[in-house]
């Protein structure tokens, strides 16, 4: 699995990947997604949802800021797209937060099909039935990520992918550990969120290789993170910005 090659790919195919997600980091998403090279859209009403994601090559679907329509219009995009061999990426932000938080995930779950789940160690941990404490959108630590991880790929047939210090993917019998980046990525607000988009874009580009454009964009966004940490910004906004523009890298390709 090369990640330049998935990196390569996206900017080629370019994929449209359709947000239904938070208002806190709508913005960041779409800049990241357009980084990339892949196309942003950004819908949320369920008069569309359908309409929307027929014409995109991935749906994600980013519960952090939860109210009853945007839970609907997930629903019915998510059909359609299962409808059309579409991959869905679900982040389940603050899952164990609140019981409606959590069980519109396990809804989300149970009524679609999700190709790679992506949630911080205590999301990933609530969600296979562990005890985890999340507090907002954060996690508390978890001892042993690959137990719950490994049983919620299982159950649901889905790549989950536990992020926190290292990454962690799972999936049938693969597990595989993605390291580097930089604690700077703690910093700005979205960081998690636009991970989920990018994973959202190269599983758009490779839609047959699910685990490994999982691994790919988690460890490209990861080499990001790196590089604009050793270009020692001043601050997280210049940080945040650094992120962005290293996002832009096409191995192989001039600039």
């Amino acid at each position: 699995m090369n990640v330049a090659d998935f990196r390569r790919r996206v900017h080629a195919v370019k994929p449209l990947v359709h947000h239904i997600t938070n208002v806190v980091t709508t913005s960041d998403c779409a800049n990241a997604t357009l980084h990339l090279g892949a196309l942003p859209v950004m819908a949320n009403s369920p008069r569309e949802a359908a309409d929307m994601v027929r014409l995109a090559q991935a749906l994600v679907l980013n519960i952090g800021t939860l109210y009853d329509e945007q839970i609907e219009a997930m629903l019915i995009a998510g059909a359609r797209a299962n409808e059309l061999g579409i991959p869905i990426v679900l982040d389940p932000v603050g899952a164990g937060a609140t019981p409606f938080r959590t069980g519109t995930a396990l809804r989300l779950l149970r009524e679609l099909r999700i190709t790679v789940l992506k949630g911080n160690a205590g999301e990933i941990a609530i969600l296979a039935g562990e005890e985890a404490e999340v507090r907002g959108v954060e996690s508390g630590h978890v001892a042993d990520i690959a137990a719950p991880a490994k049983a919620l790929a299982t159950a649901t047939g889905a790549v989950v992918a536990a992020t926190g210090e290292r990454d962690l993917i799972v999936s049938g019998e693969r597990l595989d550990w993605v390291d580097g980046g930089s604690e700077r990525m703690k910093t700005f607000v979205g960081s998690g969120c636009v991970a989920t988009s990018v994973i959202g874009c190269f599983l758009g580009a490779r839609p047959d290789r699910p685990h490994d454009a999982t691994v790919a964009a988690l460890t490209f966004y990861r080499q990001a993170a790196q590089r604009a940490s050793a270009l020692n910004p001043s601050g997280p906004v210049q940080y945040r910005d650094a992120v962005y523009t290293e996002l832009t890298h096409v191995p192989g390709e001039p600039g």
